[in-house]
């Protein structure tokens, strides 16, 4: 037991080492925007790897992999964001919803996101591209939802909105390798709002490494970004053997961005209730990943 233990804390500090070379800070260092510091970053990364020690069991490239992309990014390991997934002895990154939009408003182009719900007793008139008025009444129930937007507004006035109906929604969400279980179950307006958010984006103009996270998150879970020229093709909705690491990350990482989201212990208790099933058939990296996402 105590070998193991040496062990484990002897890989753990070889990863650190590799984090503080000084060779990973200067390439870190160029890759970083401005607004983030190459200390900061590496700061943020070290402590990671001290909260997951299975990061320790990864592969170095994989890791250096994962936070270079991140690093080009703009965004940090922190849990919130952004989160390195230790699956076997490769280090994966997931980039929630949180970490998309800061992706868009870091382009420089975006001031505000917003994304909401119509219910069938709102008030909502939505009139050649824009969105006239929504107005809710929070004295009486709003019913059922029926209809979602996201309006994207840009710093030179513009903005630019989307609108999809309830059965747009659904037929993404048939194409979602976990549209029976998780997030797409028990915080389904929330996915919701995700997913026009998705189709907004493209209107804001992104670097390659953005529009790359955000087409790999569209493969796992929503329809792709459709690019003048290019046909759509359909995603196979069964989950075959070589996939199925995709779709366990897939399905965590809604767990646990439904969990952030929550407003109150009473919903972040129902959705722990409400995945405990699946969770528990996670393998045993992302089950402890998610777990400390709730103590968290």
């Amino acid at each position: 037991m105590a070998e193991d233990t040496k062990a484990v804390a002897t890989k753990q500090q070889n990863i650190k080492d590799l984090i503080l070379s000084d060779g990973a800070k200067k390439q870190f260092a160029a890759a970083l925007p401005k607004h983030l510091s190459p200390d900061r970053f590496i700061r943020i990364a070290l402590t990671a790897v001290t909260k997951n020690p299975k990061i320790a069991e990864c592969t170095r490239e994989s890791l250096f992999s994962c936070l270079l992309d991140l690093s080009q990014l703009g965004l940090e390991p922190d849990g919130r964001r952004a989160h390195l997934i230790p699956y076997g002895n490769k280090c994966t990154l997931i980039v929630d919803y949180k970490g998309l939009v800061e992706l868009v408003i870091n382009t420089g182009q975006v001031s505000n996101v917003h994304a909401d719900v119509v219910c069938m007793d709102d008030s909502f008139v939505y009139n050649k591209g824009t969105i006239d008025t929504h107005s809710i009444d929070f004295k009486r129930p709003r019913g059922d939802m029926y209809a979602v937007y996201c309006v994207i507004s840009f710093k030179d006035g513009t903005t630019k909105t989307e609108v999809m109906q309830k059965d747009e929604v659904d037929a993404i969400r048939k194409r979602s390798k976990a549209s029976g279980s998780g997030p797409w179950v028990t915080d389904y307006n929330e996915m919701a709002k995700k997913t026009v958010f998705r189709r907004a984006s493209k209107w804001v103009k992104l670097s390659p490494e953005q529009r790359d996270v955000i087409e790999k998150d569209d493969k796992h879970q929503f329809e792709p970004i459709v690019e003048a020229g290019k046909p759509v093709v359909s995603m196979p909705q069964e989950i075959d053997s070589p996939k199925k690491q995709e779709h366990d990350e897939v399905m965590a990482a809604e767990i646990v961005d439904a969990f952030k989201q929550a407003k109150n212990p009473t919903e972040r208790e129902k959705i722990k209730a409400d995945n405990q099933a699946n969770i528990d058939a996670l393998p045993d990296a992302l089950k402890q990943w998610v777990n400390e996402a709730f103590s968290g």
